[in-house]
């Protein structure tokens, strides 16, 4: 039987100011790609189903053709409502600065992750996607991520991008918040964190390395 992963994305648009945004593609892109090349099922799914937004800042004339052949499975994707974490294998949340205003709050995603984790299922997240294990707690109440090793998009980077400002707040700061051991690495370096069957990744660059650890736990 073919592993079957869920891929999460947002359907976020607007930052402040006119500033557009959604899913940044090669967080998309690279862990389909390796995904379908091993042969698993990979189905994409967000808050509300339909059109994934891609966030114009990641698509340029280097942007390879694959990464854009597979930015064709965001067209049309699942509503969260439609899926149980009982039928695949793994989750994996990739990134964009969309996924900090519509997966926080979302009670679906927040039902599938604990389903996921306590199913002793795989959870990724890279970038921003870390930001959809903010609202997920466990049977006993606790937040995923306490005393967890996690990874994400530190508040280093972000100041960096200068869109902080335009943030609901900031990841690495929530996550330390709810717990989570925090792990950072100097900015737009490849660094990932594996704390059991939790997989987080912290920037763009780290999401093969993600991608690859989700591979080896899967087989």
């Amino acid at each position: 039987m073919a592993k079957k992963v869920l891929m999460v994305v947002t359907n976020h648009t607007e930052l402040n100011e006119g500033k557009k945004t959604g899913i940044w593609l090669s967080e998309f892109a690279e862990p389909y790609i390796e995904f379908t090349k091993k042969g698993y099922e990979v189905t994409v799914a967000s808050p509300l189903g339909g059109k994934g937004p891609i966030d114009p800042g990641s698509v340029d004339e280097n942007t390879p053709q694959d990464f854009l052949d597979a930015a064709k499975n965001l067209e049309n994707t699942v509503k969260l409502d439609e899926v149980t974490a009982e039928d695949f294998d793994a989750i994996f949340l990739p990134g964009g600065h969309g996924t900090m205003f519509d997966l926080p709050g979302n009670q679906k995603l927040q039902e599938l992750l604990r389903g996921f984790y306590e199913g002793n299922k795989i959870v990724a997240a890279v970038c921003h996607g870390p930001a959809g294990l903010v609202g997920a707690t466990l049977s006993n109440g606790q937040p995923l991520v306490a005393g967890k090793r996690v990874n994400a998009f530190t508040n280093r980077e972000e100041a960096e991008t200068t869109l902080d400002r335009h943030m609901p707040f900031l990841l690495e700061s929530k996550l330390r918040e709810l717990g989570a051991i925090f792990v950072a690495a100097p900015n737009w370096t490849t660094h990932h964190e594996v704390d059991g069957n939790l997989i987080t990744g912290q920037n763009p660059q780290s999401t093969l390395a993600v991608t690859k650890s989700v591979i080896e736990k899967l087989g």
